[in-house]
């Protein structure tokens, strides 16, 4: 039964041009990832303060204190700022407590403002006596405000840089100018660094700069003069990678230290510890027990809330600034790294683009199920990886670019698939629904594999029906009559065919032709055949007595049953949709139908099918020669209810070997049967002088 082929041909030219949604999106994906936008930083630095919280470092007893300058100690000794002589006395007791060195995180950068005019003096005297660096502070160019400060030109830096293969300068967070301690506590100090921090978008504090630029000028962070003081270094040796690759690492004494390229230190923090902290009026009250500040690093901060020092950390808190410092400081001294190395772009790309690839391939190729656990799994690697580099080698690796990237792949490939896929089980349902039962229509929109619309060889079987004399009974009975009985005739033997799953081959007049294992492969297609004919008959049989008993006469059905390998897909060209099947075996099927006429049988089923069909009880017709063609073909008339015919198989052994006794066991069973049609058959053969069980066919 042809249908029209519209949705097919759209759909088969839609799913060609499928490709592009995937090759799009992962051109999106990727450049979105090339620009790297800042909501895609923010999650990727959200993933990295993930791990810390997962894991943050371990706090050894490191060799770093912090003397805090808290609300006890100003409520104590007053508030800020205090009397320089005040904080000459703090300096030193802590120095004599022969620490490594003191970084103050204060800035000195106003004349005190008590009522000893000496106290300036006394406190450079005291930074004099002691390997103390102090802090300060630089500020961005502001628009109309020329570069420097009255202090710019006096400031005084106190250690030399080596910059090696490359200048640095051009990767460094640049300032304009600064804003520095008085002179003489410059000239003083042993040194002096930047307490600058470059939080995040998002005021978090991640990394801490070693090194940065003052106006073309390279200057040290507190945190790194802390540390050339402890090492007892009088200079830094800043490796880059070539002027275009950034900074590689920054080399303090002793220290070599793994920077991102624009010389900032990854910091790894560790969870708020009581030994970090000395309480600033502890010190100058009590003073310290021996040996507790011998060999340390010491900076000097505050944690009041009140002097507004507070920042956030990756951790989810707020600390101090001077706690910033210190943790950097803790996280060289003892040997932890936390980066990401040069080679990680690389490995993220890599990631991005095989990801993407693959994704993409899964959700073409595979079923939802399949491809979204295929998503889930790759992200989690992609994370796991991550996490396993963070935990295991302190590298920070970016699984957030490469599974978004995945997922702006995965989404619309899928979305557009299950449209396509819905699309094509909408036409499947409303095609194959005039062909197939509802089950088999089930099995193709769920297993579209198993169609193949282009052609396949199959083998297969067929059931063909037609009425006898129907174009005579058509001429006699009023024709709205006949058409009612032939579609509610019609109507139940295609329902008998959905019934066994077969399929509706095509409609011709009267006649039906039912094809059993295609579209979908059934290894048992012989016997549901023959099954299929036998219902068949014995509906056909009592529909005419059902219409006979309203006084409405009605033919006969006569049907014909083979198997065999034949070619199955649409025929129908591009305009028409036409599923059916091609080859000698379906001709034979309704030659085998026609020759019921000749046979005087109601249903003829070749050996080639009544082989597969174990224990079905027949009776065998004869060899068939049909018109046009070389051969015979062995051919049974089915048994419905009966186990055997044991009588009519001996007469037709005698009959197959030409045994002159044929004739007489015929016509005993033509004299007991006088209504079988197949028996009065031989008996009118044998008569005319044939023998053996071959046949000839004059008629197709």
């Amino acid at each position: 039964m042809p249908a029209p082929r519209t949705e097919p041909g759209r759909a088969g030219r839609a799913w060609d041009w499928a490709w592009a949604v995937p090759l799009a999106a992962l051109v999106v994906a990727l450049t979105t990832a090339w620009l790297d936008p800042p909501a895609l930083r923010g999650l990727r630095l959200a993933s990295f303060d993930q791990f810390q919280r997962w894991h943050p470092r371990p706090h050894d007893d490191a060799p770093v204190r912090i003397v805090d300058i808290d609300d006890e100690s100003l409520r104590r000794f007053g508030q800020w700022p205090w009397p320089r002589d005040l904080v000459a006395k703090l300096l030193t007791d802590i120095g004599a407590g022969e620490p490594a060195s003191v970084a103050v995180d204060v800035l000195f950068a106003e004349r005190d403002g008590g009522t000893a005019p000496g106290n300036d003096a006394v406190l450079a005297r005291t930074l004099a006596q002691g390997r103390v660096a102090l802090g300060f502070g630089l500020t961005p160019p502001r628009a109309g405000q020329p570069a420097g400060n009255p202090h710019d030109d006096g400031l005084a830096l106190k250690a030399g840089y080596f910059p090696l293969g490359g200048d640095p300068v051009p990767f460094l967070p640049s300032f304009a100018s600064s804003i520095a301690n008085l002179p003489e506590f410059q000239q003083a100090a042993a040194g002096q660094g930047a307490m600058t921090f470059i939080p995040d978008v998002d005021g978090i504090i991640r990394q801490v700069p070693l090194v940065l630029s003052l106006d073309g000028r390279l200057v040290p962070s507190l945190a790194a003069e802390a540390l050339r003081l402890a090492e007892q270094a009088s200079h830094y040796t800043v490796r880059s990678a070539g002027d275009n690759g950034g900074v590689i690492d920054v080399r303090i004494g002793e220290r070599l230290i793994g920077t991102d390229a624009s010389a900032a230190l990854w910091v790894h923090y560790s969870r708020p510890h009581p030994k970090r902290y000395i309480p600033a009026w502890q010190v100058l009250a009590h003073g310290l027990p021996a040996g507790e500040l011998k060999g340390k690093v010491v900076l000097v901060g505050t944690s009041a809330q009140g002097l507004m020092d507070l920042r956030f950390s990756p951790l989810g808190g707020i600390i101090p600034g001077v706690e910033v410092h210190a943790q950097a400081l803790e996280q060289v001294l003892t040997g932890h790294h936390l980066g990401r190395p040069g080679w990680t772009p690389a490995v993220e790309w890599l990631a991005t683009l095989l990801g993407c690839a693959l994704v993409g391939l899964l959700a073409m190729r595979r079923s939802a199920a399949v491809s979204s656990a295929g998503f889930v799994a790759l992200s989690s690697a992609i994370g796991m990886a991550a996490w396993g580099a963070f935990l295991r080698a302190g590298v920070l690796i970016d699984p957030i670019t490469p599974v978004l990237a995945m997922a702006g792949v995965f989404i619309p490939t899928t979305v557009m698939r299950y449209l396509h896929s819905e699309r094509r089980q909408r036409w499947m349902k409303q095609t194959f629904s005039r062909y197939v039962s509802p089950n088999l229509v089930d099995y193709l929109v769920t297993h579209p594999e198993a169609l193949a619309l282009d052609g396949r060889r199959q083998r297969c079987s067929f059931v063909f029906t037609d009425l006898a004399g129907f174009s005579t009974l058509m001429e006699q009975m009023d024709p709205a009559v006949a058409v009612g009985l032939v579609n509610d005739y019609l109507d139940r033997m295609i329902a008998i065919a959905f019934e066994h799953d077969g399929t509706l081959d095509r409609i011709v007049g009267d006649a039906v032709a039912i094809m059993f294992s295609a579209p979908v492969e059934q290894k048992d297609h012989e016997q549901r055949a023959l099954r299929c004919a036998l219902q068949m008959h014995a509906f056909s049989r009592r529909f005419v007595d059902e219409l006979a008993g309203r006084g409405i006469p009605f033919c006969e059905t006569r049907i014909g049953v083979h198997s065999g390998e034949v070619t199955v897909g649409n025929f129908g060209g591009k305009a028409i949709f036409d599923y059916r099947a091609l080859g000698d075996p379906v001709n034979i099927a309704s030659r085998l139908e026609g020759a019921n006429k000749y046979l005087g049988t109601l249903i003829c089923v070749s050996e080639a099918t009544l082989a597969a069909c174990a224990g079905a009880p027949a009776r065998p017709i004869g060899r068939l020669r049909l018109a046009g063609r070389a051969g015979h073909l062995m051919t049974y008339e089915p048994l419905s209810g009966q186990a055997s015919d044991p009588e009519y198989l001996q007469a037709f052994e005698l009959m197959r070997d030409h045994s002159d006794q044929a004739l007489a066991a015929f016509e005993a069973l033509a004299s007991a049967r006088p209504r079988d049609s197949l028996v009065s058959l031989h008996v009118a053969r044998l008569r005319s002088g044939q023998t053996g069980d071959a046949m000839a066919l004059s008629e197709k």
